[in-house]
């Protein structure tokens, strides 16, 4: 008998059977594992007779606390370090519906969270320094007759994105930062892939990451990858604010990142600043000088004017965010940029968030795991370590990683399997952050109505500006106290794959007013479980809106009957079976949809349809009035007579 078919007769989890089991010494099992008869019987003796023995403990739990001082902990390890069975350990997981395994780690947090339902304390201590004996001592130091404690913490250089409209000058500005010519080896002078580069200003290091446009910056946060600290906008002082320039500004604000905004090409003729203050007013970016709290400074990408004070406001923003991590910690790092070279094999450009990373490391990434080969900075120097926000280009990798991926230091070839293999076995119950789900408009409406909804963020595309301002106004019109409305992104045109990837990273829902997804957009939506609506009314917008907010959004689905069929020949191949000779007596048949099988009045089978032929040729569709071949997928048993309904299952909205 399977593992899995035991902990369904004990009425338990699987993975909770296959815990209590690997306790009781089974070491190489997994839920498929067969058991022999005589062991099957003995384990569930042990297991019903271990449920009985916890039942009858009636004992409060006692109150205990529990020092602490690591980043994570493997499950294996609590049952030592909490002194609970780990039966009761994953009974607690499973409550809180976290699909863990032994090999699987946990953060502080969730251990305080475990540790709380046992009535554990658990107390986060600083200690990180090992003395000759192996016993942990906190870091001291003396000034001025006071001790006072330090930790292993360090500043770390931020991580500065260019954003901005084309041709705004971003590359050019990030050149002059340099004091390298990045801008003469790109295609007409317009940024085509990413680079991240580090500079040293006033002794500080800076890291900036240039990117071909916000849709990258996005592309990382919708796959988990929080790695901007610092944006800078880039405005032509010439131009003023266009619809990428809005774009980058919502994509900042929604990853809720400090802004600071370059007024750039301010050496040419007729600019007016105060004009481009006025237009970022509108987006919630009012000036400093205008009494807000946004940062802007003039500059000239072409003549270096205003440079000097654009580093010294970046290093200040930086300094207010304190931006600290520990060197000495496992390394954690993000990748920018990834691709597959025919003299060194995959590389990838990564930015370390914290640890270090050095040359000999052994790495997990997605579901491989590698070694360090070689490192290389900015300058293509090589180098032999990378610290807390330093960028670099890393050979090592078995396959090609994609941007976004987190990796993660380990200490051996053996850890890295083990962890790649529990992350397996859990990926199967549990999706990780990288691969979130976007939410529905029905599960926005049962959240709405438990309570649980916090925020509704929309996007909003329509054919003309005027729809659009329309549309806009009346939203901000729905009276809503409990749970605000939140445009993150409004423009004009078809729905893009940008467009997508901005719900994806703030769990929004996209509405198009007469605007449709592109093919990409369709294709990018349908793969990041992202729901787009589309309408031609605008009071069928408001309306969907007013019932997710009050809980009233219901989908049901409904049978529409598209054509009646009549089977006139039966034909048997051998290599295909039964064919039926069919006519179409009302409607259009297609391919795709789906059929009921009627004999006599009653239905005798449903399913699909495999082949539908027209003579010897495959065809999508058949009309009303002619023949054709329908081979039925899983259905043999068809006679003369039997009647075929073709129906498709269609979205219904229900208040």
């Amino acid at each position: 008998m399977k593992v899995q078919d035991i902990a369904k007769e004990l009425n338990i989890e699987a993975n909770t059977f296959l815990n209590f089991l690997r306790d009781q010494g089974f070491r190489q099992i997994k839920t498929t594992t067969k058991l022999d008869p005589g062991t099957t019987t003995k384990v569930k003796k042990q297991y019903k007779s271990f449920i009985e023995k916890k039942q009858s403990e009636t004992v409060a739990l006692p109150e205990k606390t529990i020092p602490f001082n690591k980043e994570s902990i493997k499950v294996s390890e609590l049952t030592q370090l909490l002194e609970y069975p780990m039966g009761q350990i994953m009974k607690i997981f499973l409550q809180k519906g976290l699909m863990v395994n032994l090999n699987s780690e946990i953060d502080q947090e969730t251990l305080i969270e475990i540790a709380k339902d046992l009535n554990i304390t658990i107390e986060i201590e600083d200690l990180s320094v090992e003395n000759e004996l192996g016993l942990k001592t906190k870091v001291m130091e003396i000034e001025s007759e006071s001790i006072t404690e330090t930790d292993t913490t360090t500043v770390r250089p931020p991580v500065v994105t260019i954003m901005g409209h084309v041709d705004h000058g971003k590359t050019l500005l990030l050149d002059q930062i340099r004091k390298t010519n990045v801008v003469d080896f790109e295609s007409g002078g317009i940024t085509q892939h990413i680079g991240a580069y580090q500079i040293t200003h006033n002794n500080n290091k800076l890291t900036f990451l240039d990117t071909p446009g916000h849709e990258a910056f996005t592309s990382l946060r919708a796959r988990g990858a929080q790695i901007t600290d610092i944006a800078i906008l880039v405005v032509a002082a010439d131009d003023g604010v266009k619809p990428q320039t809005i774009e980058a500004i919502n994509h900042a604000q929604v990853a809720d990142v400090p802004i600071i905004v370059a007024i750039n090409k301010i050496d040419k003729p007729d600019i007016d600043i105060d004009n481009v203050k006025q237009q970022l007013s509108q987006y919630n970016l009012l000036s400093e000088d205008w009494g807000g709290k946004t940062i802007m400074v003039p500059v000239s990408a072409k003549t270096g004017k205003g440079l000097e004070s654009l580093l010294e406001m970046i290093e200040l923003v930086a300094e207010l965010q304190e931006l600290k991590s520990n060197p000495n910690s496992a390394c954690k790092a993000v990748v920018i940029e990834s691709k597959l070279s025919s003299q060194k094999g995959p590389v990838a450009t990564v930015i370390v968030k914290a640890g270090s990373l050095k040359i000999g490391d052994f790495f997990v990434i997605d579901e491989s795991y590698g070694k360090v080969r070689a490192i290389f900075n900015d300058a293509n120097k090589q180098v032999k370590v990378l610290r807390p926000g330093d960028p670099g280009e890393l050979l090592g990798f078995s396959t090609v990683p994609q941007p976004g991926a987190i990796l993660a230091s380990k200490s051996s070839e053996k850890e890295c399997k083990a962890y790649i293999d529990a992350q397996h076995d859990t990926k199967l119950t549990d999706k990780s952050l990288s691969q979130k789900m976007s939410v529905s408009l029905e599960a926005l409406s049962s959240q709405a109505e438990e309570g649980n909804l916090r925020q509704l963020n929309l996007i909003i595309k329509a054919d003309v500006h005027g729809s659009l301002e329309a549309i806009k106004g009346s939203i901000e019109k729905i009276e809503s106290k409990d749970i605000p409305i939140k445009i993150i992104h409004f423009s004009t045109g078809n729905i893009t794959e940008n467009d997508v990837l901005l719900a994806k990273a703030s769990d929004g829902i996209i509405f198009g007013f007469n605007a449709e997804p592109s093919s990409e957009a369709a294709q990018c939506a349908q793969k990041e479980k992202v729901t787009i609506k589309t309408y031609s009314i605008i009071y069928n917008i408001l309306d969907d809106i007013q019932n997710v907010i009050k809980g009233l959004y219901k989908i049901e689905y409904e049978e529409i009957e598209e054509s009646q069929i009549q089977i006139r020949e039966i034909f048997k191949f051998s290599k295909i079976g039964k064919i039926a000779g069919c006519y179409v007596t009302k409607g259009k048949v297609e391919r795709n949809h789906k059929i009921r099988v009627i004999r006599n009045g009653d239905e005798i089978f449903s399913g699909d349809i495999d082949s539908l032929k027209r003579f010897k040729e495959d065809v999508k569709e058949v009309g009303e009035g002619f023949e054709c071949g329908i081979v039925i997928k899983g259905m043999s048993d068809l006679q003369v007579d039997d009647q075929i309904v073709s129906y498709v299952i269609k979205e219904k909205k229900v208040l």
